[in-house]
């Protein structure tokens, strides 16, 4: 008993670490895998060309990719409070607004505001949030955080599907947006008010006197690094590149998986089949994050790419059930990953300085595979008639992507 009262609290980024899961809960339940369910609802309710409102979609991807590049100088300069406060407002306005549009246009603003808030609440504005808190547990610290993205995929879209269908598109995405702003909005201003200075700690939870730490949270004395300098950047070139290229894949898969699956083993199992890639993604981060600081990060990437390329030749390959569902894991147990190890380089490349700038300019060029992603398979599948080519194209990305990120190698900045 005494000893147990005399246990040190638990470090305060652990409460950052829970409300950044929640943060991304929402934000991809709402900002990623929402837009899917909006995009079916507006064409059922207005007679809108699904090509009209997938335009929309891509513009959102497209706006959240600039507003992207500029988070972490955005959390750096106002704090996270603010910018994810402000962030959440603008997911339910625009979220919002979707639900009384009347013309097109009017479809083009709502996603414009949205992709405000989608930019405060992925995965560059994780990372930004909690880059001052952990230095060594980084990796595992992003990857507990962004479970929250996989699990807003599981839990806030079935709901959100749930409420369209029970009160309609309107209520159920009233209601929806409620309780999202009634969670987010207090605990990010309770939570995220403090940096580990006003609790007396250090990245980490290490005391003031631990000199180790201290080198390692103050290694901040590099020399400018500006935007511009990326194309010149080795280090930069091969870790944006690789994910841009994987990325075009996984997205396009992602979007087109169910579509390729229903005619060849039903609704239902397709629907199993889109779970267990969801269930695997979850499962691949949190096993990796428990390890990756003690792992090449830029191998662990290349094992990725090549895992997602083994999966979608299975596909190709296999029509039986069993097969399906076993490429699905593996796919998916890639694909949250790929969200969580740009940063995770970016950390061991990169001076603390400028972390959060790199990060941002990183996950705001894959935002941009985002968009283009499903456009590319969509297009080639309707040239061809089938997805043979668009996965064989997806596979020879993943294979250059593996390739391109261990060009890196050795080609870091000294911390």
């Amino acid at each position: 008993m005494q000893r147990a009262m005399l246990a040190p609290p638990m470090f305060y980024g652990w409460y950052v670490v829970g409300c950044a899961f929640v943060i991304a809960l929402c934000g991809f339940g709402f900002g990623f895998y929402g837009p899917g369910l909006y995009l079916a609802s507006l064409t059922l309710a207005h007679g809108w060309p699904v090509a009209l409102v997938s335009s929309a979609v891509a513009l959102y991807y497209f706006c959240a990719a600039i507003w992207t590049i500029f988070i972490g100088d955005a959390v750096g300069r106002f704090g996270p409070r603010r910018v994810v406060v402000g962030g959440a407002l603008a997911m339910a306005l625009g979220v919002g607004l979707l639900t009384v549009v009347r013309a097109p246009w009017q479809l083009y603003v709502a996603f414009f505001v949205m992709s405000f808030g989608w930019a405060t609440m992925n995965g560059a504005a994780i990372s930004a949030i909690l880059a001052p808190w952990f230095e060594k547990k980084r990796g595992l610290a992003i990857s507990l955080a962004l479970n929250g993205g996989s699990f807003g995929g599981v839990v806030v879209t079935p709901a959100l599907a749930f409420l369209i269908a029970r009160y309609g598109f309107g209520t159920g995405v009233g209601l929806a947006l409620a309780a999202m702003l009634a969670v987010v909005v207090p605990l990010a201003l309770i939570v995220l008010a403090r940096r580990p200075e006003d609790v007396g700690s250090l990245p980490d939870g290490a005391s003031p006197g631990d000199a180790g730490v201290i080198a390692s949270a103050s290694a901040t004395a590099a020399g400018p690094w500006r935007r511009r300098d990326a194309l010149h950047d080795r280090a930069f070139l091969t870790i944006s590149i690789p994910f841009v290229l994987g990325f075009l894949a996984q997205v396009g898969f992602l979007t087109h998986q169910i579509t390729y699956l229903f005619p060849i083993i039903g609704m239902q199992s397709a629907a199993l089949a889109v779970s267990l890639t969801t269930a695997a993604a979850v499962a691949g981060r949190t096993i990796t994050g428990a390890f990756i600081d003690r792992l090449d990060r830029r191998l662990v990437s290349s094992a990725t790419f090549v895992l997602q390329a083994a999966a979608l030749a299975i596909l190709l390959s296999g029509n039986s059930p069993m097969a399906i569902h076993v490429a699905c894991v593996l796919f998916g147990t890639a694909v949250g990953n790929t969200n969580t190890l740009p940063p995770l380089i970016v950390q061991q490349e990169f001076p603390q300085a400028h972390f959060s700038r790199v990060v941002s300019l990183i996950i705001g060029m894959n935002h941009v595979a985002f968009a283009l992603g499903p456009l590319l398979l969509g297009t080639l599948r309707d040239w061809t008639g089938d997805y043979r080519l668009p996965f064989t194209v997806c596979i020879t990305l993943q294979i250059a992507a593996a390739l391109v990120v261990l060009l890196g190698r050795g080609g870091h900045h000294p911390r």
